[in-house]
């Protein structure tokens, strides 16, 4: 499920509690969308585009909160700092280990098991897999670094009708 609305989220917040401010307002918004799976330091990059004065701490704090009600998830991948998602459904995650970019991945994985000494008694509550590499960008700009040679374009798959999700950054 993706992260409901920013309004929704707002009358959530009401419904347990919560204080709504403008500040977590817009840190709403900056997720609602969202598919880069945001550093707290991302998600308060956007946010001061709009809001200067609003502190990292105002945005961790708000991102923690709505990851204990189980509108976004917090990941730790390995890429330094924690990420949030706001797709909440079961997935796994594909992690380019040079540029860190994340990528929802929708698969079924039938044939991991636990090992029979680990079985006994352990309740599976939830799956996480993470798929480890090199994104084709970071894959392309190293063969580029290591042969000068730039890769012919029409080797490459063409743009037109595969535009990347809103979450996908270009790669500079």
């Amino acid at each position: 499920m993706a992260m409901r609305t920013p309004d929704q989220i707002t009358d959530l917040f009401r419904a347990h509690g919560l204080r709504v401010t403008p500040q977590r307002q817009s840190v709403f918004r900056a997720l609602h969308g969202n598919q880069a799976h945001p550093t707290a330091e991302a998600v308060h990059a956007l946010v001061v585009e709009e809001m200067p004065t609003v502190s990292l701490r105002t945005v961790y704090a708000t991102l923690h909160d709505l990851a204990a009600m189980g509108e976004i998830g917090e990941l730790e991948l390995g890429t330094g700092s924690a990420r949030f998602d706001p797709n909440t459904t079961l997935h796994h995650h594909l992690v380019c280990d040079r540029c860190g970019r994340v990528h929802d991945v929708e698969a079924t994985f039938a044939s991991v098991r636990l090992p029979d000494d680990l079985e006994d008694g352990f309740e599976v509550s939830g799956t996480e897999i993470v798929l480890r590499g090199t994104c084709g960008p970071c894959r392309t700009a190293k063969d580029v670094q290591h042969t000068g040679l730039r890769p012919d374009p029409a080797d490459r798959p063409s743009p037109i009708g595969s535009r990347p999700s809103s979450g996908d950054e270009p790669h500079g």
